[in-house]
């Protein structure tokens, strides 16, 4: 059985959160953007109502919308997240950054462990990749499952776009580097799932994405 992917849009930055889990209903939660009671309360029932156990909190990348949760996973699940070295200067500075935002209670949970490019991540049975794609956000990193050709993407590619280069850190070169480079070469059918917006797949992006040709 293929792990099913499922999605919950919280937050102003309207961010996709995503759940991950197989057959056995251990799950992972990828970038929790859950800003109040409300999106917790969502996210929570979400994972009751499928008889899901939440086993890792998974961080693409360490913008301040896919992390607003990190606390109350902390809380709920016992979960600190799971990340790539190269966000933690980022992440750190996540907590004053958003109160440019109107975020004032952002809470930093530090990471339980680091994962590098090429690593390899059990959610339940299902083996996910590591791909190391910064250019977005230092040490952002996408998850691809590739006997269901299935991509995390983080906020790397979107349906027709890609992610914003001009914030802290961000180099459009290297941006477009990497989407060439590390997601151009995966099958058409793969199917990407945005940070951002619905999900599209690698042949439409190939052919159609104005930032790609």
């Amino acid at each position: 059985m293929n792990p099913t992917v499922a999605s919950l849009t919280f937050n102003p930055f309207q961010e996709n959160t995503f759940v991950i889990w197989d057959e056995k209903k251990r799950c992972a939660i990828v970038d929790p953007g859950c800003l109040d009671r409300h999106e917790q309360i969502e996210l929570a029932e979400f994972i009751e109502e499928h008889g899901l156990t939440p086993t890792q909190l998974l961080l693409t990348h360490v913008h301040v919308g896919h992390v607003l949760g990190n606390g109350f996973i902390k809380e709920k699940y016992g979960l600190s997240p799971i990340m790539h070295k190269e966000g933690m200067r980022p992440y750190e500075a996540v907590a004053e950054y958003g109160k440019t935002w109107g975020f004032n209670d952002i809470q930093i949970v530090p990471p339980v462990s680091f994962i590098e490019d090429g690593d390899r991540i059990l959610i339940g049975d299902s083996e996910w990749e590591v791909i190391y794609t910064p250019g977005h956000c230092p040490g952002e990193v996408c998850f691809y499952h590739e006997p269901s050709k299935q991509l995390i993407a983080g906020d790397v590619l979107f349906q027709g776009s890609i992610g914003r280069t001009d914030l802290p850190g961000g180099d459009h070169r290297l941006l477009i580097q990497m989407i060439k480079e590390r997601l151009m070469p995966l099958p058409d059918d793969v199917i990407v799932y945005p940070g951002h917006g619905p999900a599209t797949n690698i042949g439409f992006e190939r052919a159609n994405n104005p930032f790609l040709q």
